[in-house]
């Protein structure tokens, strides 16, 4: 049978995806239930605790396939970029209709009623994909209850065209292994939260980032080679290229987003891991 990555592939020795049938081997497979994120995020865990080491995190609006649904968690798939893991089965729902909107704004509250006097049922993040039913006044009512602020939505489809800019509205986002929302993230939800934004889909891992975003940059130091949104990776770490040798990351230094000489970052992970920059990448936008 194919060896391939279960973390983008929903398989275990007792259950696999059904789609996976003759591919792997497990004692069972099933059929994906497709279902949508209700929460405004939810983690998803490499084991299903609450105390289990978190991979990543499902945005709401997201869709997911549930393979397994036992003891409250539920084993998925995300379609976004295809992680797999355990999520409370409570942050889960009946997919709506075909998204509408996208959030744009770093975070946004989703309020029972169109006024901000109520008491929020959820904090929303960037790139959270909205079913957008009616408008009244400043707040747009949401497919399955709520309504958050028009001026947050972007109709979906619609994009930035500098994932830089982006990027540095999180500027001092604390860092979150696993995180993927603006109250916490790493270096590699930071490359793909910004390059979402601009309509370019990414991989959640560097490792996996590296070698299928855009195209590769010959990069031995000079940093006259490189422009504005190139993308800088280690094993392990990534940034993004701003200019005059400003470079933004997500790091567990500063432990938050900031901008640091490129040079810099680069010394300190040499002297603390022996590693130099491993690739470059400059993305290709839509």
């Amino acid at each position: 049978m194919a060896d391939i990555d279960p973390k983008t592939n929903p398989y275990r020795a007792d259950l696999a995806a059904e789609y996976l049938r003759g591919t792997v081997d497990a004692q069972r497979y099933a059929p994906a239930i497709p279902m949508v994120v209700t929460a405004g995020s939810a983690p998803l865990r490499r084991s299903p605790q609450p105390t289990s080491p978190l991979d990543t995190e499902l945005q709401f609006g997201e869709r997911v396939e549930v393979y397994e649904d036992k003891n409250g968690w539920s084993w998925l798939q995300s379609m976004t970029d295809g992680y797999v893991g355990y999520a409370p089965s409570a942050s889960l729902g009946e997919r709506p209709a075909a998204e509408t909107h996208s959030l744009t704004a770093l975070r946004s509250y989703l309020f029972p009623e169109p006024d901000l006097k109520t008491v929020p049922r959820a904090m929303l993040s960037m790139t959270a994909a909205l079913t957008v039913r009616d408008q009244s006044g400043d707040y747009c009512a949401l497919e399955g209850g709520g309504w958050i602020y028009a001026r947050h939505l972007a109709p979906a489809g619609t994009f930035e065209s500098d994932p830089v800019a982006v990027a540095q509205r999180f500027l001092g986002t604390p860092y979150l292994w696993g995180g993927k929302t603006s109250v916490g993230l790493d270096c590699s939800a930071l490359v793909q939260l910004s390059l979402a934004r601009c309509g370019l889909s990414a991989p959640r891992d560097t490792g996996m980032q590296e070698t299928v975003i855009g195209k590769p940059v010959e990069f031995s130091g000079d940093e006259s080679v490189l422009e504005r949104g190139d993308l800088v990776y280690w094993p392990g770490h990534v940034g993004i290229w701003i200019d005059a040798d400003r470079f933004i990351h997500a790091n567990a230094t500063d432990m938050m987003v900031a901008i640091d000489p490129l040079r810099d970052v680069s010394a300190y992970i040499t002297d603390a891991t022996g590693d130099a920059v491993r690739s470059v990448r400059r993305p290709v936008l839509p």
